[in-house]
């Protein structure tokens, strides 16, 4: 597997995974043109992406959606109670509703995991062919179920959003704080160290934190908080709104 990280944080967000037989886009928050410059650098033809997925319908994660799928006609797969949003940016002849939690396609198993957010069906992502990837952004926590399912992957790639000292001694508005904060908000750095000292193993090859705040968080702080927590188990780097980055496993 591979990754190449398009940018991540407040301002937009999208992933491409290329597995053994597939290239996968997760999330569109990008516009079309950046996208297509972004994957050029590697050598990725925009119109080689075979098919793309949601983790929900917050601006900073589809902004470029309809762009891409009206320009290169991919299909968008989503869970049917995300349907009727992304129906109105995305004609509904190239959206796949996708009716259980596992799907198989071609070689690549992909399980959705229903994370908790204040959007409409919010999703996360297991993918596993000869290596695995659990993927996880927008949350205010995980579950004991889903967190059964996210053991010794080989790479993950998890939101590290706040510092709950700097959120709540921060400019934001209190009630803007305490959505933030709560449980369909998103992971501080703490809550995200925790759940992956939980989860790694010894497959674990690599962890990425993504979705850092641009108010409520310094990267330092992100990866010092969750290195401790793992107890330096793995390596662990930061994704960043404005550079690109690509880490194959």
């Amino acid at each position: 597997m591979q990754v190449i990280i398009l940018g991540s944080g407040s301002k937009g967000n999208s992933t491409l995974l290329i597995t053994d037989s597939k290239k996968i886009l997760i999330d569109v928050g990008f516009s079309y043109s950046k996208t297509k410059m972004i994957l050029e650098k590697y050598d990725i033809d925009i119109n080689d992406i075979d098919f793309i997925l949601l983790t929900h319908n917050h601006s900073d994660h589809i902004a470029g959606l309809a762009s891409l799928t009206k320009k290169t006609k991919k299909f968008v797969y989503v869970p049917v109670k995300m349907v009727k949003v992304v129906n109105k940016l995305v004609d509904m002849d190239y959206i796949m509703p996708v009716t259980k939690d596992d799907i198989d396609i071609d070689d690549l198993h992909i399980k959705f995991i229903h994370t908790s957010h204040d959007a409409e069906s919010p999703v996360g992502f297991i993918f596993e062919d000869t290596k695995s990837l659990v993927y996880i952004t927008d949350t205010g926590y995980l579950s004991q179920k889903n967190l059964s399912y996210m053991h010794n992957k080989t790479m993950y790639i998890m939101e590290s959003n706040h510092d709950p000292e700097m959120l709540m001694n921060g400019s934001y508005p209190y009630l803007t704080k305490i959505r933030i904060i709560g449980d369909q908000g998103h992971l501080s750095n703490e809550m995200a160290g925790k759940y992956l000292s939980e989860l790694i193993g010894d497959n674990t090859k690599e962890i990425i934190l993504i979705h850092l705040s641009e108010h409520n968080n310094l990267e330092e702080l992100a990866l010092s908080t969750v290195r401790t927590l793992i107890d330096n188990r793995v390596p662990v780097i930061a994704a960043r709104q404005e550079e690109d980055m690509k880490i194959s496993i």
